[in-house]
Order: C-alpha cells, then structure tokens, then sequence
C-alpha cells in the first residue's frame, strides 16, 4: 500500500476519532462497526464487479437473506408451531420443489410436442394444487400460534457466530439459483434480473410470517457478546470503570461496541486476506482477463459462463456474511427496512468511490460512505441553523432551508460520487 492509499485511511480515522471528541465515543464506535459490515458489502460487491465486470443490483436480497439465516440457526425452536404445522410446511414445500424438478426434467427428456405440453401442463397444476393443500393449513396453524410474541418455527437455538457462516453458505445457494438462469443476460438485463430476485427475497421475507414473522419483526436475537445490563450488574466491571472514571452505563455500551468491533474487524481482515490472495493468484488473472475481454478468454478455452457463476457465487456470500452480522448487531430481523437505497446504491457508491477492482479500496469506500452518509445529516442541519441565525422566526425561507438539511445526505453522495468520477474516474483507490 502506498503512502497515498495510507493517508486516505488515516484521514477516516482522524474524522472517526474527531467524532468520538466531538460528540461521543458510542457514536464514533457505532459508525466503526456499520462501517466495518459496509466494508464487507463492497467487497462482496467488488469481487463481482472488480474481478469479472458483473452488474448485481439485487445485492439488498442476499444481505436479507444473510439476516434471515441469523433466524433460523440462532433463535429457539417454537415447539409448538412445530407440533401443529412444522413437518407439514417441509412437507409442502418438498413437494413444491419436487414439482419443479418434475417439470424439468419432462422438458429435457422428453421430444418437442404437443404430449410434452400435455404432460408439463399436468405436473405443474396438479403440483401446485397438492403444494397448495399441504403448505396453506399448516402456514394458518403455525402463524395462529401467539401471534403478538412468535406466530413462527423459530430456529435452531444454535451459537450466534455459527450464523455469520451460514448466512453466506445461504446467499451462496440463491446466487448458485439466481445465477444458473441469470447469468447468460447481457449485463443491463442481468442487473434488471437481479434487481427483480432481490424484491421478490424481501416480499417472501414480508409475508411468510412462518418463517420469519413477517413485518412484525423478529427481536431479541442472541448475541455474542454481554448485554449492557449484566455488565452493569457486574460488581467487578463497574468497580473497575469507576476507578477508570467512567460512568457505568457509558462504559458498558462502549464496551459492548468495541466487542463488536473486535469481532467485525477479524472477520473483515480474514475476508480481505482471502480477496487479496485470490486477486493475486492465477485465478484472479483468469478473471480479469474474462472481465476485459470474454471473447477471448473464451477462444482461450476458458468457459466463461462457469467463472462467472463461480465469482458470482462467492461475492453472494461475502454479502450474506455481512447481512448476518448486521443483523446479529442489531438484535433484530426488520424486512421492512431492506430498501435499495441503503443496500443496494449506497454498496456501489462505496466501491466506485473508493475504486472498483482494488480490494483496499472498497474496503475504504466502505468506511468514508457510511461516515458521510452518517454525518451528513447533523452537520448540514447544523450548516443550516448557523446561515438562518439572523432570520425571523416564521419565516418562509428559513423553514424551507431547515426542512431541507434532511436531504443533505443524498445531495452529498450524489455530490461526492460526481466529484470522484470527474478527478478520479478509477476511484480513491484504482486498481493497479
């Protein structure tokens, strides 16, 4: 790394660390570990589009489903949504993948014509109507199970860390699905596609209340670190931040957050050193060579078409580990807050700032994004208070500026990203 590339980080710690002086260390430490999971994001995303030039917009649906898998191995099993409707929900959709491999297997295997027709015709509806009598009564009997505090199947109530994992080996297996029928679109409709997958992920995340109660949000989810309260409760803990000079309850939050940081920052490191290697190996000239010229590599004798699900399979992972720390951080799984603003835009304005193709510079793309798309905020409704001082109370102009500070976030990242493509076309950080 270049001395260059190293003032750039040492400029966000300055501004992290000026956050921690200026306001308070919780925030500062806050914005670390949201910066450290962006981080993991956009390199997820760089190792897509850095390494073989693919255009996933459907990031949103694997971060979902990374989320969606801290559920299902850490949360306890309901026993009784089990007893009443549990095997039965397999049980249906079993069938229902049965079904689907049943009709494709008829299409390949049998000739073109109208008996074929016939025969698909006869698998899918009547596989949808024995999919529909088993699946639906049991959904019914499971979300009828108290409702207002469960109303699901739970999960495995295994350990918290063993969901970042397999909240990758998740968004692993959809983008081995997504990418086996996407994958041969030109790039345009390959990001429409993906884009359409990641909706579809979020709208069954919504409504299949059985599996992860919908709306109504999944809280309390473990965590692998203390909560704040036992560390207050703690005799020994609060003696020695006494001593120290610290407040109980400020001192055990910050202690909680730089657990997480601690957690956060070896998986990142562990995924970069992976990236780095992999970049650096024959492997990742192979992909680059696909990336800037698929015909060819192609003439070459390599076979494009696996590469690319191969690259698309473990970007799609790097995503659903970061989605299961997010949400392992907030202690809550809430559909409706995956929007593509937040997932999806504000991922590739990370990579393309910091510098596609360059592992080092996602990661700082990752870190300045987010701070920005933190500060921003406060700091232009300060901006905006100092310029209306000596305005009347009331007055139409003043209101208007101060409404308007809420949207200084995406006026600044459309600002910043501007900026970088006019001054710096290949990012902070280009690829060497």
């Amino acid at each position: 790394m270049s001395l260059r590339d190293a003032s750039f980080f040492a400029l966000i710690a300055v501004l992290i660390v000026g956050t921690g002086f200026i306001q308070s260390w919780n925030t500062a430490l806050l914005i670390v570990n949201m910066g450290l999971i962006s981080a993991i994001m956009a390199l997820g995303v760089n190792i897509q589009w850095g390494y073989a030039g693919l255009f996933n917009v459907g990031i949103m649906g694997f971060v979902a489903l990374g989320g969606l898998a801290s559920v299902i191995v850490t949360m306890p099993p309901t026993t009784e949504a089990w007893a009443v409707g549990g095997l039965r929900v397999i049980g249906g959709l079993l069938l229902g993948a049965a079904t689907i491999v049943a009709a494709i297997l008829t299409y390949s295997r049998m000739r073109a014509g109208r008996a074929r027709n016939i025969t698909m015709l006869v698998i899918l509806i009547g596989g949808f109507f024995l999919f529909r009598e088993v699946y639906d009564p049991a959904v019914v009997a499971i979300e009828k199970v108290n409702p207002a505090g469960t109303g699901y199947l739970g999960g495995l109530g295994l350990p918290v860390l063993l969901a970042w994992p397999v909240g990758g080996v998740l968004a692993a297996g959809a983008a081995w699905i997504i990418g086996k029928t996407a994958l041969g679109l030109r790039s345009d409709y390959l990001a429409i596609a993906t884009l359409g997958i990641a909706e579809i992920v979020i709208a069954v995340l919504k409504n299949e209340d059985w599996l992860s109660r919908g709306v109504k949000n999944v809280v309390g989810l473990p965590r692998p670190v203390p909560y704040e309260i036992d560390l207050q409760n703690t005799p020994e803990f609060v003696e020695r931040v006494t001593n120290w000079g610290f407040d109980p309850t400020t001192a055990s939050s910050i202690y909680v957050k730089l657990s997480y940081s601690v957690l956060f920052t070896i998986v990142l490191v562990i995924l970069l050193w992976l990236a780095q290697k992999a970049w650096n190996s024959p492997w990742g000239r192979m992909m680059r060579a696909i990336r800037d010229n698929e015909v060819a590599a192609e003439a070459m004798g390599k076979d494009v078409t696996a590469r690319h699900l191969q690259v698309f399979i473990l970007g799609s992972a790097v995503c659903g580990v970061a989605g299961a720390m997010m949400t392992t951080l907030d202690g809550q799984l809430t559909p409706g807050t995956y929007q593509p603003l937040r997932y999806t835009f504000l991922i590739w304005v990370m990579v393309i700032v910091g510098g596609s193709g360059n592992n080092f510079g996602a990661v700082l793309g990752g870190f300045l994004v987010w701070f920005l798309w933190v500060q921003v905020e406060p700091i232009g409704l300060a901006l905006m208070q100092l310029i209306t001082a000596g305005m009347a109370d009331g007055y139409w102009l003043k209101k208007h500026l101060l409404d308007s500070a809420a949207h200084m976030r995406l006026l600044t990242m459309g600002l910043v990203l501007l900026l970088v493509l006019r001054f710096s076309p290949r990012g902070l950080i280009p690829e060497k």
